[in-house]
């Protein structure tokens, strides 16, 4: 007879959000804007997967001021100040 493996547990938004080290509403926002993790819906249940989350780990996406982000909030503020003049 053989057994097959249990499947992986699925983790809500606020489980998902603590394994990332992020707010829930982080990835609620990555979740709407794209670029977050995989996700699966169940119904109108939004579940993860502990290895679509890892992957995403892996895959190097951080938020706006990481590594891939866009510009700093200093390059993005090209205009001089009053005390440069």
């Amino acid at each position: 007879m053989t057994t097959t493996a249990p499947p992986a547990p699925l983790l809500n938004t606020r489980q998902a959000a603590e394994f990332l080290n992020l707010s829930p509403t982080s990835l609620v926002t990555l979740r709407c804007r794209g670029g977050g993790p995989e996700f699966v819906r169940l119904g109108r249940a939004v579940r993860y997967r502990m290895a679509d989350l890892e992957a995403w780990v892996e895959a190097g996406h951080s938020s706006k001021n990481g590594t891939n982000g866009g510009a700093s909030s200093a390059a993005k503020n090209t205009k001089p100040s009053p005390m440069a003049r």
